[in-house]
């Protein structure tokens, strides 16, 4: 189904530094292509001068790596906004608590969003879940988002993989449209090329 380009916003949330250092760190992840997937996301949108929303997190937890005084808290280099794409501060999961993110999208007359960042499980989906609330035809981009392995309450360790999918399955029809970078490019009659 063809989406409408000016009525559709690109969200990119929490693609921060702190998650390259989890990964430096030792931590596992799934997905190697996402930041590949963002990065053709964030060209097409801004080549076809479509909006983009960059959100980023501001953690208040002490010792957090995405403090905003640390390191991890800026952008992974790849994802940097620019000119006049506007950055939302936020400091808990959801991308609309605290934040005048719904403000500014319906006061341009965005009705569908294209969701995309790390964590898939955490403030993607949580950003997501809220979207598909408030009544945006959300777009979750399962190929341009990640996640790191869990230990589980009960000790188990959960796979990304296995979290990634879950997340996909949860949201799926419910709270979202689950979309590729090449379907939803396609849908927005938007060439992957540059």
């Amino acid at each position: 189904m063809a989406l409408d380009r000016t009525k559709t916003a690109l969200i990119l949330v929490d693609v921060q530094k702190a998650f390259l250092e989890w990964e430096a760190g030792g931590m596992r992840r799934n997905n190697p292509d996402a930041l590949a997937n963002i990065a053709r996301l964030l060209a097409a949108f801004r080549r076809e001068d479509m909006a983009v929303f960059h959100v980023r997190h501001a953690s208040r937890e002490a010792g957090s790596a995405l403090r905003p005084e640390k390191p991890g808290y800026a952008p992974i280099d790849d994802a940097r906004e620019i000119a006049d794409e506007p950055v939302i501060v936020k400091h808990v999961n959801s991308s609309f608590i605290g934040t005048d993110l719904e403000k500014q999208l319906r006061a341009r007359g965005f009705s569908t969003l294209a969701i995309a960042g790390i964590t898939i499980n955490h403030c993607v989906e949580t950003t997501t879940r809220m979207a598909g609330n408030l009544g945006f035809d959300a777009r979750l981009v399962s190929d341009a988002c990640y996640t790191f392995d869990r230990t589980g309450f009960d000790g188990r360790i959960e796979s990304a993989e296995s979290i990634h999918a879950m997340t996909l399955s949860n949201l799926n029809s419910e709270f979202a449209t689950i979309e590729t970078t090449d379907s939803l490019l396609a849908a927005l009659n938007v060439s992957a090329a540059a």
